[in-house]
């Protein structure tokens, strides 16, 4: 299948949001490509399953052994029934349903020089040496991109060689910069300024640039990239402009993205001259110890036709010897590596060597698979070349507590790889976990979400018990997650997609002091954070997205001042709604209530009027009507008034035809009439139509944008003349107000906002962005991809292990970020929890005060007198998020009032509401009298 061929199948609903990640040329070439995969054990899986979803055109799997049973820990494609048959054979349809859109078949032969040919790509996991460096040569010399990749118990392993001269076309992740000009000087060179406003600070020295859009000097637009030299003003300068016609207005500078070209080395030489991933010379010299620690391994192997025995010390030893025996490692064909080989590392890695763990695999399939489409696409830079990565921390500090060669005896169990690794009395801790897993925000969590996870989950792992929750996670069911529902969870994992979400997630964990487990992804972006109590921090949403999620932009710059394709589509996103909802159940209403202009309050007579006046006077009673209200919609909006618009833009321009057609469309769904998708037939309409009056089309379809400065001259005759329309609308069916919908590409809602921004853009000279760029900022859709997913997954239950294994140090726990585009990964240990004091009192965020409620139960001077007597606090205090029970500065008679009263019945006589069943405590928050009131003590758990 060539990428013609590919181009005409991508199914762009099926990719959308990997789309915005790779785009559509990297897409069509991946769903051309022919892909090997040889080795199905876990790390084999993994990479399988992340090509298929996204869509390679063809993956060929080889794997000629048999299922065993230490296969099932991170094999998630096969299950006990699937024992001794052949691991390709066994995963092959699993696979196939995951994209039914990829081929998927079994090569049951030995891997030839001739069989190689057939592939783009060539991926060897869980490879003896010997196969590595066999089919590694023959790939190089056919120019056949090669990986091998591997994980022994908690290190992993990766080589990438795409051969000696491999260009990468689009190196980076992030959409080329682009910006409006504002002026453009005749010179050598030619000086050019932003726009107020632009991203004059993401332009460098050396850019490649080009031009579009601009009036006058037109000799730029479309021209040969042309590089940039940023000033200390900001302003660029462009080259010799000297020639060219004088600059008049307008037009867009964008950024040209460079190629890189890659060279890499064979297997064979690159095992004595390793180049690795890593951020520090500490790094790199422990990722050259690993490697050795591998070569050792493979020598072993070698030698006793066996791995080592799990947590074995004799072969731990074997291995260290043969590690110390090793040639050198090399800078340069002459000069040897003079670094000391770190042989308590080989020998942990030689211990816990044995088994395969599915969080690894997870995370080193994820990279696996990433650099196998970075090799299709030719989009983002490979790997130079050799990547290690271990998670030894996931093993006990305290050496005593290491599992024994007994408890990691095999045991013909599903868990066996695991067990290898961490022993039987582990995986009983795990086997006892509960855990409750977010996948969604609150409004995306439905019964055929929770349900589908989780019978695809026993599906993985039928010993697994799996209940589907379908209520929404928020502060509206607290009494279905409350104390008895949280007194039964081990610990909360959470993948939520906005800070809102995330941020009452982590409260309620810290409330009931439970392990949270956070992941996070964006386009190739990822992270995993761990948060334990009174061990780390607990989670804080960043300051800057925290601060700016959700908040729009400012009104006057929207509306009269826009300086970025954001503002144009926020506008756009504004006139959909008062358009085509606002306005419908504001005239819906008016009917309900039979209420006229002059009965209501001058702000009830705004709130109608806003949307009633982007409406026309008579009822629309057919297609034809439609067309002719969004023709004079646009002319309102984008003719008059804008008189080089036309010049430039004529109407028969198809962003024009599309605002049109697509207002006409969501007009007749308000008024339940049909419309149409025949562009052709809108064109003749379009020509036999009268051209709207703007006089008379100015009060009826006044800008909402301008309402609040025109209502003041809006009086008795306008009133009446609104009256008189609202009764004509009076008679008939309700309307249909139109609620947005971004992911139905045929209702015309994305449509209308798109053209509507990108007209808007041209208006006011902002360089337009793309339907699906458009699509993605107004819909606030997260870019996705399967290898981030994975990756943070794998990453995040590495986490889990230590959370599950009992008391461990802060030291022990990492936070993650990852960037699989630019081969970013740093783990860091996470902040300890910050200390608060006040007077003789410290606490952290984790801590609470606690106090029983007696029998009888405490009044609340009992209570006031209990916290002066144990804590010296003479406090105010509140009710958790709701009213106030007591202050000093009250009154006798108000405090006589409320002293003598229980603590319970003070809160109910304060909120109408009891105590809920089942709830056994109350949350009471405390402020010191006489000072400064934002000092956060501990929140005071009044016990019921």
């Amino acid at each position: 299948m060539d990428a013609l061929d590919a181009s005409k199948l991508l199914d762009e609903e099926l990719y959308s949001r990997q789309l915005y990640v790779l785009g559509s040329p990297a897409m069509q070439r991946i769903q051309g490509a022919r892909v090997l995969v040889s080795g199905l054990q876990g790390l084999g899986a993994e990479v399988a399953k992340n090509l298929v979803l996204m869509g390679v055109g063809s993956l060929t799997l080889h794997d000629p052994h048999p299922t065993c049973w230490s296969d099932l820990a991170a094999q998630f494609l096969l299950s006990e029934q699937d024992l001794e048959r052949s691991r390709a054979e066994a995963s092959q349809e699993l696979l196939a349903q995951l994209n039914r859109a990829v081929q998927v078949v079994v090569h049951t032969g030995d891997i030839t020089e001739d069989l190689l040919l057939d592939f783009q790509v060539v991926v060897l996991t869980a490879a003896k040496l010997e196969e590595q460096l066999k089919v590694g040569t023959l790939c190089h010399k056919h120019g056949v991109c090669f990986l091998a990749a591997d994980t022994r118990g908690l290190v992993g392993q990766l080589f990438c060689d795409f051969g000696e001269d491999f260009t990468v076309q689009d190196p980076t992740e992030a959409e080329p910069l682009t910006a409006a000009i504002q002026h453009i000087s005749q010179g050598s060179p030619g000086i050019l300024t932003l726009r107020k406003g632009a991203n004059t600070h993401y332009f460098r020295d050396g850019d490649l640039v080009t031009f579009s859009g601009i009036e006058g000097m037109v000799e730029l637009n479309d021209c040969d990239p042309r590089s940039i030299h940023v000033r200390e003003d900001g302003s660029l300068e462009i080259g010799d402009t000297t020639t060219f016609s004088r600059y008049l207005r307008g037009g867009a500078i964008t950024e040209v993205k460079r190629p890189k070209t890659v060279r890499h080395k064979s297997l064979d030489t690159a095992l004595l001259q390793p180049h690795v991933v890593a951020q520090s010379s500490q790094e790199v010299h422990h990722a050259h110890c690993l490697h050795q620690a591998f070569c050792a391994l493979h020598k072993f192997q070698h030698l006793h036709g066996r791995p080592p025995q799990p947590w074995d010390p004799v072969d731990a030893e074997t291995v260290v010897g043969l590690a110390r025996d090793l040639e050198p490692l090399k800078r340069t064909e002459e000069e040897p590596l003079e670094e000391p080989l770190d042989e308590a590392l080989v020998r942990t890695v030689a211990l816990s060597s044995a088994g395969v763990l599915s969080p690894m695999v997870a995370m080193l399939g994820a990279v696996a698979a990433q650099e196998v489409l970075k090799a299709i696409s030719r989009k983002f830079m490979p790997l130079d070349q050799w990547l290690y990565f271990d998670a030894l921390d996931c093993l006990p500090e305290d050496g005593e507590l290491l599992p024994s060669p007994e408890d990691c005896a095999l045991r013909g169990s599903r868990y066996d790889g695991q067990i290898a690794v961490f022993g039987a009395g582990f995986q009983e801790k795990l086997r006892r976990q509960h855990y409750l897993l977010f996948l969604f925000r609150s409004q995306d969590v439905g019964r055929p979400k929770a349900e589908v996870a989780a019978a695809a989950a026993r599906g993985l792992n039928p010993d697994l018990q799996v209940i589907p929750l379908t209520y929404p996670l928020d502060p509206t069911t607290e009494h279905i997650y409350g104390d008895n529902f949280f007194s039964r969870v081990d610990g909360v994992a959470a993948a939520l997609d906005s800070f809102q979400a995330r941020r009452y997630v982590a409260a309620r964990c810290t409330h009931y002091l439970k392990p949270l487990l956070e992941a996070g992804t964006s386009g190739t972006w990822g992270s995993a954070t761990v948060f334990m109590p009174h061990v780390t921090e607990a989670y804080r949403a960043p300051a800057s997205a925290a601060a700016s999620e959700d908040a729009p932009y400012p009104v006057c710059t929207v509306r009269y001042f826009p300086s970025t394709a954001e503002h144009t589509l926020q506008w756009a996103r504004h006139e959909f709604e008062e358009l085509f909802r606002l306005s419908a159940e504001t005239i819906n209403h008016h009917q309900q209530a039979h209420t006229s202009l002059a009965d209501m309050d001058e702000p009830q007579t705004l709130t109608l009027l806003k949307p009633v006046l982007g409406v026309l006077r008579v009822r629309p009673q057919n297609w034809q009507d439609c067309v002719a209200w969004a023709l004079g919609h646009w002319k309102l909006c984008f003719h008059y008034g804008i008189k080089q618009l036309l010049r430039h833009f004529p109407p028969n321009k198809d962003t024009h035809l599309l605002y049109v057609l697509a207002a006409a469309n969501l007009y007749a769904q308000m008024h339940g009439l049909p419309g149409s998708q025949d562009w052709t037939a809108l064109r003749e309409l379009l020509k036999l139509l009268p051209q709207p009056d703007p006089q008379q089309m100015a009060p009826i379809f006044a800008s909402n944008l301008e309402l609040a400065s025109a209502s003041a001259e809006f009086g008795p005759e306008q009133q009446k003349e609104l009256n008189k329309a609202l009764e004509v609308w009076s008679v008939g069916p309700p309307l249909k107000p139109l609620m947005f919908e971004k992911d139905d590409d045929s209702n015309f809602h994305v449509d209308f906002v798109v053209a509507a921004a990108s007209l808007r853009c041209q208006n006011y000279g902002i360089p337009p962005v793309n339907r699906a760029q458009s699509k993605r900022i107004v819909g606030q859709i997260i870019p996705a991809i399967a290898t981030t997913t994975a990756a943070v997954a794998g990453l995040l239950g590495l986490e889990l292990y230590k959370v599950v294994s009992g008391p461990r140090p802060r030291s022990a726990f990492r936070h993650s970020y990852l960037h699989l585009a630019e081969n970013y990964l740093i783990r860091y240990m996470p902040f300890a929890p910050a200390i608060q004091t006040f007077h003789h009192l410290k606490w952290t965020s984790w801590d609470r005060l606690k106090v029983p409620a007696g029998q009888p139960e405490r009044t609340l001077e009992s209570l006031l007198a209990h916290l002066q007597e144990q804590h010296g606090l003479r406090v105010r205090i509140l009710l958790h998020g709701s009213a106030l029970l007591y202050a000093a500065g009250w009154s006798p008679e108000k405090q006589a009032q409320h002293l003598p009263l229980r603590v319970t019945e003070l809160v109910q006589q304060l909120t109408g509401q009891a105590p809920a069943p089942g709830q056994r405590v109350l949350v009471l928050e405390l402020s010191c009298e006489g000072d400064d009131e934002d000092t956060a003590f501990p929140p005071l758990h009044y016990e019921l």
